[in-house]
């Protein structure tokens, strides 16, 4: 049985142009998902457990299946103990032949190699940032807006209003009252 796998990061994408690739080229049946390949993926794994002797796997490009070569190797030497074929169709990737089980392992080498080159250019990126005294990240303490806020929490609190109320008055929730007094409070 011809089978389709078509996966996108985000809600926001859109599965269309996979599965109307891999419905071109005769995909029985497509097991389709959004979720960020870094997270759990039922939808994959509930189609290698379906897999049988004979199957065959089609994906619309390398990057739908997997994140790294590592994963990408183990799943492709999954297929072949099950006797089961994998195809990339963007990818020109066909592992029945010897030449597409050399590009596979050549498209993932260099696949990994740019994610390792992009990981390293962010890494030169933060460490020239902190040594120009930089850090990501929101600034600490409260904004003037919040300040002003907390400054009048404070002022009804010593008023004996309770929490609800003061939350009420300066339109927070109580959680941020109590953030605001425990802020305030740090600061004197």
């Amino acid at each position: 049985m011809k089978i389709g796998y078509a996966r996108v990061s985000t809600q926001d994408q859109n599965l269309d142009l996979q599965i109307d690739d891999l419905t071109k080229i005769g995909c029985e049946k497509i097991y389709h998902e959004k979720a960020s390949s870094g997270k759990e993926r039922p939808q994959l794994m509930k189609m290698v457990e379906n897999l049988r002797e004979g199957d065959s796997v089609t994906v619309w490009k390398l990057d739908r299946l997997c994140r790294s070569l590592k994963e990408l190797i183990n799943l492709v030497e999954l297929f072949q103990a099950r006797k089961v074929n994998f195809i990339s169709i963007k990818d020109s990737i066909d592992t029945s032949t010897a030449q597409g089980r050399l590009f596979l392992n050549i498209f993932g080498s260099l696949a990994e190699f740019e994610r390792d080159i992009i990981r390293e250019r962010t890494k030169a990126g933060l460490s020239a940032a902190k040594a120009r005294g930089r850090t990501g990240g929101r600034k600490k303490g409260l904004t003037p807006e919040a300040t002003k806020k907390a400054e009048a929490a404070v002022m009804l609190y010593k008023q004996k209003k309770s929490a609800d109320e003061i939350a009420g008055i300066i339109g927070v929730g109580r959680a941020t009252v109590y953030r605001y007094l425990a802020e305030m409070d740090n600061e004197r």
